[in-house]
């Protein structure tokens, strides 16, 4: 009796250990080619290293320039901001992890990552949202325009943008993270994304990917239909004015923002709201890549190569910067003119 009663306590003992421990991650390796492990780093790298530059410029020119003090490139400061932080979750632990032999996360990181991730995801649903309402109210109502989107109204739409993204995943990932997790620990994937963590949980699942799946559509939904809602506005208004010039003035003004917004939300769908598969892993880990890397790296170059005013303002800040290029400027088509 002593006997099965000491293997008893063992086996609870064992059994609580493994309910309270939590495991340290592993992300499976890209390749087991260290030829290719070092291309993938730099890849990476760069990609890092070009949306960090090109995010940031849009920071401090928006900040400096006062031709850009308006409610549609605070907004896109917020935007750039938070493409900083969103690359800045991921990719400085997956270059890490290139340098290391076993590429680890532990739980209380793969916790956080997986917050940051969602959090910031949603804060972008809301901000595009409130983008495209400038935009309606830009070109619909054009006189009432700086009562409408004044410097308070703007300033509450960015803070309500954020509280939103900050609380609304906080539960689904407590909820997570509160599962067992005394099996496999290797995560088929980039970083700690809800369905590949999900597959390693101890426990039925089916509930907490029912709440997830509400809260996608949730956070998706409702920013799409006001991004949709405007934008069928404003293209009824722009097929009523009469100038072919001022519908391509208009059009031009909203044509950065819809690229953005279809990049951003075809992805998202993509990545949460398509059914299971067989291939459903390889699917997300490239649409994964796609929305977590590659869109923050191009939304920087798609507002700055589309647009004038941005442009305009880059000029302005080199010929502050190099004064003598102005006088040069100056001076020659000054001797220009004197020829003619």
């Amino acid at each position: 009796m002593l006997v099965l009663n000491s293997e008893m306590n063992s086996i609870r003992e064992f059994k609580l250990i493994n309910h309270t421990l939590r495991p340290d991650f592993i992300f499976i390796r890209f390749s087991n080619n260290s030829g290719i492990q070092i291309v993938l780093c730099m890849g990476f790298f760069t990609m890092y290293s070009l949306t960090l530059l090109g995010n940031g410029l849009i920071i401090i020119l928006t900040l400096l320039d006062s031709a850009l003090h308006t409610p549609m490139y605070f907004f896109l400061r917020n935007l750039s901001f938070l493409e900083i932080c969103y690359t800045t979750v991921t990719l400085p632990k997956m270059l890490a992890n290139f340098a290391s032999e076993v590429k680890s996360i532990s739980f209380a990181g793969c916790a956080a990552q997986m917050y940051f991730l969602l959090s910031l995801g949603t804060v972008e649903c809301y901000l595009l949202a409130v983008m495209a309402y400038d935009r309606y109210a830009a070109i619909c109502c054009p006189l009432r325009y700086p009562v409408i989107m004044n410097q308070k109204a703007c300033a509450q739409m960015a803070v309500t943008s954020w509280l939103c993204g900050m609380l609304m995943p906080l539960g689904n990932v407590v909820w997570i993270f509160t599962l067992p997790y005394c099996g496999p620990n290797k995560i088929n994937h980039f970083f700690c994304d809800i369905p590949p963590v999900l597959k390693l949980a101890c426990a039925d699942t089916t509930k907490n990917e029912m709440s997830i799946l509400a809260l996608s559509v949730l956070i998706t939904l409702s920013p799409f239909l006001l991004v949709l809602v405007s934008y069928i506005r404003i293209i009824f208004t722009v097929l009523k004015i009469p100038s072919a010039e001022g519908k391509r003035k208009a059009s031009s003004t909203c044509s950065s923002h819809l690229i953005v917004v279809t990049l951003f939300y075809c992805s998202a769908s993509a990545m949460y709201l398509h059914p299971k598969s067989r291939h459903a892993e390889n699917i997300d880990r490239l649409v994964a890549l796609f929305y977590s890397i590659i869109t923050p790296m191009l939304n920087p170059m798609i507002y700055s190569l589309r647009n004038k005013e941005f442009k305009d303002a880059l000029e302005r800040s080199c010929l502050k910067l190099n004064p003598s290029k102005k006088e040069v400027l100056w001076l020659g088509g000054r001797g220009v003119d004197q020829e003619a």
